[in-house]
C-alpha cells in the first residue's frame, strides 16, 4: 500500500508489490497537430502522451466522516476503492451552489487503504479555484471529523495514447508503488484517456511515454467537447446539465441530497434542456487576443443562437441552443469582421442527443 501511504502523507516504504494496469488507447482520433509529445513518433517508440496540468491542483479529504460529509456536496456517487490491494479508483462530479449552479468540477479520486484506516479521498481541481474550494469545504465541515488539506507535493498528468490502437489493442504498463501514486482512466470519458497523480516525472513513469504540448492536451479536449476547469465552468453561473455532466458520468440521480440539488433534479425530470455545451470549430480570420468568452453567437440571420464560452485558437465549447446548431453560426469581432462557427456533436455522447 505504498501508493496510499504517500498520498496520506506518510513516508512511503520500499517494499510492497507492484502494481499493474493495462492501458487501452480508447480515443479513435490522433490528437491536433500530430505532435503532441517532444521527441520521436510512435514508430520511434513514442506511444504515450504524458502532459503536466500545471492549472490542476489536489486537495486531499480525510478522516472517518469524509465520506458522508463529500456525498452531501458532491453531484456523484464517491468512487469508493475496492479492499486492499485494490487500485485507486476515480470518479467526477462538480459542487453546485443552493441555486443548483456549478462552483467547482472535481475529479475524485478514492484511495485504497486497510479496513483500520481512515478514508481519504483526493479532489482535483483547478488550482486558481485550490483555496475557494478549501474555504468552501471547511465552511461545511461544522462538527465532522474531516481533515482538509492541499497536496502541492503531487502532480496531475494527462496520458493520452499518440495515435488509435489498431484491432483494439492495449498496451500494458508496469509500475511500482514506491514511484507512481494513482494511475487510472479518466472518467468522464475514454476519449480523454488517463489520470496519472504523482509526485515523479510522469513521462517517465509511462514505458513510451513523452513530454506532450499543453496546448496539444486542450485543443484534443475542446475537440471532444469537455469542458474543464474555471475558464469553461464559470463559478455560480454554468448549470451543470447544460454544461453535459450527466453525459460525463459526473452525476447520480438516484443518491441522497447534496447542496443544488433540487435544480438539478427538476430539470432532469422535465427532460427539457434547451441549451448545451458544444464543441466549435471557428473559420476565418480570429481576433488578436481570441474570441472573448461571452460574445454572442448568431444564426445566418442575426438571431442569437447562445454564446461562445472558451477555446485556443480556432477551437473551442460555445453554450448554444440545440435547435440552432445545424445552420450557418457566426461571431462578430470587435474590428467589424466576422468568423464563422461550426459546431458538432461528439460521437461518444448518447445517440439519442445526435
Amino acid at each position: 500500500m505504498a501508493a496510499a501511504a504517500l498520498l496520506r502523507g506518510a513516508a512511503s516504504g520500499r517494499g510492497g508489490p507492484a502494481w499493474r494496469w493495462r492501458l487501452r488507447a480508447a480515443p479513435r482520433r490522433r490528437l491536433a497537430h500530430g505532435s503532441c509529445c517532444q521527441g520521436g513518433d510512435p514508430a520511434g517508440g513514442a506511444a504515450w502522451a504524458c502532459f503536466l496540468l500545471g492549472e490542476r491542483a489536489l486537495v486531499r479529504v480525510r478522516g472517518p466522516d469524509s465520506a458522508p460529509f463529500l456525498l452531501g456536496l458532491l453531484t456523484n456517487e464517491l468512487p469508493l476503492p475496492g479492499p486492499a490491494p485494490a487500485s485507486a479508483r476515480a470518479g467526477y462530479a462538480h459542487f453546485l451552489n443552493v441555486q443548483g449552479r456549478t462552483l467547482y468540477d472535481v475529479i475524485l479520486y478514492g484511495l485504497p487503504g486497510r479496513p483500520e484506516e481512515q478514508p481519504t479521498f483526493l479532489l482535483e481541481c483547478d488550482s486558481s479555484a485550490l483555496e475557494a474550494l478549501q474555504r468552501h469545504l471547511v465552511l461545511h465541515r461544522i462538527r465532522r471529523k474531516v481533515a482538509v488539506e492541499p497536496c502541492p507535493e503531487l502532480r496531475v498528468w494527462a496520458v493520452l495514447p499518440r495515435a488509435p490502437a489498431e484491432g483494439g489493442g492495449s498496451v500494458p504498463l508496469q509500475e511500482k508503488a514506491p514511484r507512481t501514486a494513482i494511475l487510472t482512466r479518466d472518467p468522464r470519458t475514454a476519449r480523454m484517456g488517463w489520470r496519472l497523480v504523482s509526485r515523479e516525472e510522469g513521462a517517465a513513469l509511462v514505458p513510451g511515454g513523452r513530454l506532450g504540448d499543453l496546448q496539444d492536451y486542450h485543443r484534443h479536449r475542446y475537440q471532444q467537447g469537455v469542458p474543464e476547469g474555471v475558464h469553461d465552468l464559470p463559478p455560480g453561473v454554468a448549470l451543470p446539465l447544460e454544461s453535459n455532466l450527466a453525459f460525463m458520468n459526473g452525476i447520480s440521480f438516484t443518491k441522497g441530497c447534496y447542496v443544488g440539488q433540487e435544480l438539478t433534479a427538476r430539470t432532469h425530470h422535465m427532460g427539457v434542456i434547451r441549451k448545451r455545451l458544444f464543441p466549435v470549430q471557428l473559420s476565418g480570420p480570429l481576433p488578436v487576443g481570441g474570441v472573448a468568452p461571452g460574445t454572442s453567437v448568431l444564426t445566418e440571420s442575426g438571431q442569437a443562437a447562445g454564446k461562445y464560452r472558451a477555446g485556443l485558437g480556432d477551437v473551442g465549447l460555445a453554450l448554444l441552443r440545440t435547435e440552432k446548431i445545424k445552420g450557418p453560426l457566426h461571431i462578430r469581432t470587435s474590428e467589424s469582421g466576422q468568423v464563422a462557427l461550426t459546431a458538432s456533436v461528439p460521437d461518444w455522447w448518447p445517440t439519442a442527443t445526435k
